[in-house]
């Protein structure tokens, strides 16, 4: 588990407190709120409008942005909310898809006519986030990620694993399926996962029209810096597990996790972690920067923003090209388009991952539940009997 401690968002070069009760960056709890310097007087009064203002129009979907800006006005959504939900995604609110990514609000306003009033009840009481416990609700590997993937491909039958081949084109036979490879070779299958991203099943299906309509939807290409200092050098400023980035400041980094707090397991007991995040619509020309450039804007960021003036080290630059599927608007529409379109003209083919219908891990592990008894029912399997 995580540990715990304050979360911080950076607005006006200067680390403010996330108030306490805030859910998602909506208030539930009024004195933390009103006493918070993050928003002047006018903003928090146009917030308290959420208790007056009238449901939205039923809609289809919407962008979360304008949800929320209506409900909650522009400060609270520029300084709170916008950098914390965007951050998940490492996209624009403004065009990201209500429906796709926190449909529960939408409910919430339809089902109690308030934001605050409605997230306030649905709220457990006994929430161990806000009642003082160093355990978080997060959960990691101790060795790391590779843990996961190691243990995924032990569970295998040998000789299953076909590593360092690229699919070109999947074709549909007479006889059930044609997988073209980089190599040239060609795989036979009854039924297909594709397990990629979106613009990578466009490519290898590209004969069929099915999933034309992914061409157009953007992934956001992002980076991690991770760097260690001695704990000492910058412990004074490190009361917290770490703080995101209001896109009002001029920063280059969207967030920063003091890893060494957040994650105690992750560095030795005399190192400070810390790792920062790069990348967003719009700006994503720094993952393609240079090493050494990279460093010196982030290191730049860190100057400013938590007093840091010592050389890191250890530098860890990592980058993830187009990673991040952006849910813009109507993105279930076209999801479910693809979906049916696939059953009714490519029979055992599924799509599954981050593209589609969720992009942590959790929702992933759900999709490939979903896909298998999918497969399942296609051999004549009915597990949902």
């Amino acid at each position: 588990n995580n540990a715990t401690g304050k979360s911080y968002v950076l607005v006006n070069n200067k680390l403010h407190s996330i108030p306490g009760g805030s859910i998602m960056g909506i208030p539930t709890k009024i004195l933390p709120f009103a006493t918070s310097k993050l928003f002047s007087i006018k903003g928090k009064l146009r917030a308290a409008g959420d208790f007056n203002l009238p449901k939205s129009v039923p809609q289809e979907d919407q962008s979360l942005g304008a949800f929320f800006q209506r409900r909650l006005g522009r400060e609270v959504v520029e300084n709170l909310i916008e950098p914390l939900l965007s951050g998940i995604y490492a996209g624009d609110i403004h065009q990201m898809s209500l429906m796709a990514t926190f449909p529960q609000y939408y409910k919430i306003e339809q089902q109690y006519g308030s934001l605050i009033l409605g997230t306030k009840k649905m709220t457990p009481k006994n929430d161990k986030q806000n009642s003082g416990s160093t355990k978080g609700a997060f959960l990691a590997f101790k060795n790391g990620l590779d843990s996961f993937t190691q243990a995924i491909s032990s569970k295998l039958e040998p000789n299953t694993k076909l590593l360092g081949n690229r699919v070109d084109k999947i074709t549909k036979t007479d006889k059930g399926y044609e997988i073209l490879l980089n190599s040239r070779n060609i795989l036979l299958a009854d039924s297909v996962v594709m397990v990629i991203p979106h613009h990578s099943v466009s490519s290898i299906l590209s004969q069929y029209s099915i999933t034309d309509c992914f061409r157009n939807v953007p992934s956001t290409s992002v980076a991690t810096v991770t760097f260690s200092f001695p704990k000492e050098e910058v412990e004074n400023h490190l009361d917290g597990t770490g703080f995101i980035v209001s896109r009002n400041s001029d920063y280059e980094i969207t967030a920063c996790t003091w890893l060494h707090k957040k994650w105690p397991h992750s560095a030795p007991k005399d190192k400070a972690l810390l790792r920062c995040y790069i990348g967003r619509p719009g700006r994503e020309n720094i993952v393609d920067k240079s090493d050494e450039e990279i460093q010196s804007i982030v290191m730049r960021d860190l100057k400013n923003s938590m007093n840091i003036n010592v050389s890191p080290e250890l530098v860890l630059i990592t980058r993830w090209k187009k990673a991040m599927p952006q849910y813009t608007v109507g993105h279930l529409s076209r999801v479910h388009s693809v979906e049916k379109e696939l059953e009714q003209q490519l029979p055992g083919v599924y799509i599954a991952g981050n593209s589609y219908h969720g992009v942590g891990i959790p929702d992933c592990i759900d999709q490939g539940t979903a896909a298998v008894n999918k497969v399942l029912n296609y051999f004549g399997f009915n597990i949902y009997e």
